[in-house]
């Protein structure tokens, strides 16, 4: 019966909407964005530290005898003591649900972190205070600013020799465009961290070290009066500067942070454990809950609506004991409840989510639950892949996200043809999670599809997944090309035959024009005004 006439279904929906919108208000999702090596997995770390969920850090580069971080779960993670995948830790802090994406901060992995941050409604930018603002950095702050995702800045690193604390607010606002409106102001130079003055109340809250920071480090709160007398002319120096900003007119406003003017910023170590609790604190205060996501017209799904999700990863090989296979979806709007049969938009089939899962690293554990801002991990998900849209009842479909204009390129080869099934496999596998790129064409056949990518790295771990998780080893001969124009099917048979080009194909049936230089493919296309070469997204983010 509908609800016109049928008052318990009425009240029914309404009692829903409300849970629904109670919910979302609780909810923060957010990623991390830095440089490599600004220290974003520990700082990743150190919040669940604060949040009570682990109860010891673990060290970022992964030394004899030290524990990994757990967001960084893949061999080659813990080797090389970077992160190379994104990776989802969900956690209560509060009344809060916090639903942390760590992104990879390695460059040659743009393209994953670019993914993530279609997932998230604001990022934590981390800075280095002896570099500031780096290259990668600026990257996906680009990203941030084009998506309108508030941005709130961390001066990580302020136990060490680092530059001036107000040198590094002229960068801020000199590079990023956002005014800086620091909440807390150290009181200490740079390698010299005693505590941080609180902008919003005048006290002090000093911070003492623990061991190797692997547990959370003790806090003491003193009044303006008690910091003068324990830290003198330091405490005397902190009140000044930040009095300096107050002058500036560098003081937070809600407003102008959620409309991408202004950015929050905070002074910390994440290795040590200082401000991170505080940083917690600001996120559950300021940073924005979900809101109604445009689908593919444009138009707002509002929160209350029927669920729908989309897919922002893919990952396989995260549990070696069964091989399964993760998609990570961001709950847009309604309900999401464990064993609901959904729809994919793009194929119009159901998708059964018996096996949906709450992520923390590589740990897992069944939900039954969830809603707008939450990150679900679906098992067994062979038929969704990235960008894909879920829903029930009222169909939805949301943008697609766009796959990066590729560097590299290399053709694979199966070392050993009796794993060629295996091989198949692989490839198959590593495509639709987005780590490579797979071409193919005429020239080269099936048997030698074409990876393309952004960063050398990730033949790399191409290779590694190809012989660790599906038993088919490849050798990898890199081609000379270096850009990749769209094109279409009248104009790949003139292009085949230009000189230093060849046209392949994505397995999404989209034509591709690979070029060995610049002034080959300028050359070729002002003789041919009429042959389309469509540029696609830079890998720049920019």
């Amino acid at each position: 019966m509908s609800t016109a006439t049928d008052p318990d279904a009425a009240s029914t929906d309404a009692a829903t909407t409300a849970t629904v919108l109670a919910e979302a208000a609780r909810r923060r999702t957010f990623a991390v964005i830095s440089h490599p090596d600004a220290g974003k997995s520990t700082l990743t770390e150190a919040l669940a530290l604060h949040a009570r969920v682990i109860g010891q850090a673990g060290a970022v580069h992964g030394k004899a005898g030290r524990r990994g971080t757990v967001s960084d779960w893949m061999d080659m993670e813990k080797a090389r003591g970077i992160s190379i995948t994104s990776a989802a830790l969900q956690f209560s802090y509060r009344d809060t649900v916090v639903n942390l994406l760590d992104t990879p901060g390695h460059a040659d992995f743009s393209e994953d972190t670019y993914r993530v941050l279609t997932a998230v409604d604001a990022a934590v930018m981390l800075i280095d205070a002896a570099k500031g603002l780096e290259p990668q950095t600026m990257k996906l702050f680009a990203v941030c600013k084009h998506r309108g995702i508030p941005v709130i800045t961390v001066i990580n690193k302020w136990d060490r020799p680092g530059l001036d604390a107000l040198e590094l607010m002229d960068e801020v606002q000199t590079r990023t465009g956002l005014t800086p409106t620091p909440l807390t102001w150290p009181v200490g130079i740079a390698g010299d961290f005693r505590g941080v003055l609180d902008r919003t109340d005048g006290s002090y809250h000093r911070f003492t070290r623990t061991a190797g920071g692997a547990t959370v480090a003790p806090e003491e709160t003193l009044s303006a009066e008690a910091a003068l007398a324990r830290e003198g002319d330091v405490w005397t120096t902190a009140v000044e500067e930040s009095e300096l900003l107050e002058a500036t007119g560098a003081q937070h406003d809600e407003s102008t942070f959620l409309a991408g003017i202004s950015t929050p910023v905070l002074f910390a170590s994440a290795v040590s454990n200082f401000g991170v609790g505080m940083l917690l604190d600001v996120l559950v205060e300021h940073a924005p809950h979900p809101t109604p996501r445009p689908d593919q017209k444009g138009e707002p799904r509002p929160l209350e609506e029927p669920f729908s999700a989309f897919v922002f990863k893919v990952q396989a090989g995260m549990d070696t004991a069964h091989r399964d296979r993760l998609a990570f979806i961001r709950v847009c709007s309604g309900v999401f409840e464990r064993g609901m049969v959904v729809t994919a938009a793009a194929s119009g089939k159901p998708f059964a989510t018996k096996y949906a899962q709450q992520v923390f690293g590589r740990e897992r554990e069944s939900i039954d639950t969830a809603y707008p801002g939450d990150v679900v991990g679906l098992v067994n998900a062979s038929a969704l892949s990235v960008g894909e849209s879920l829903y029930s009842a009222r169909p939805v479909t949301f943008p697609p996200l766009d796959s990066f204009a590729p560097e590299h390129f290399a053709v694979a080869r199966i070392a050993d043809t009796g794993k060629y099934k295996q091989f198949r496999r692989g490839i198959g596998q590593l495509d639709s999670e987005g780590v490579v790129q797979v071409l193919v064409s005429d020239r080269r056949g099936d048997g030698a599809p074409v990876f393309a990518v952004v960063g050398p790295m990730q033949f790399e771990v191409a290779q590694h997944r190809m012989e660790t998780e599906f038993g088919a080893a490849i050798t990898l001969q890199h081609l000379d090309y270096k850009l990749a124009r769209l094109t279409d099917a009248e104009s790949a048979p003139v292009l085949s035959k230009a000189r230093g080009a060849e046209v392949v194909q994505r397995t999404n049936g989209d034509l591709l024009v690979l070029w060995t230089d610049r002034w080959a493919m300028g050359s070729f296309a002002q003789n041919n005004p009429d042959v389309t070469m469509t540029p696609l997204v830079a890998a720049s983010l920019s």
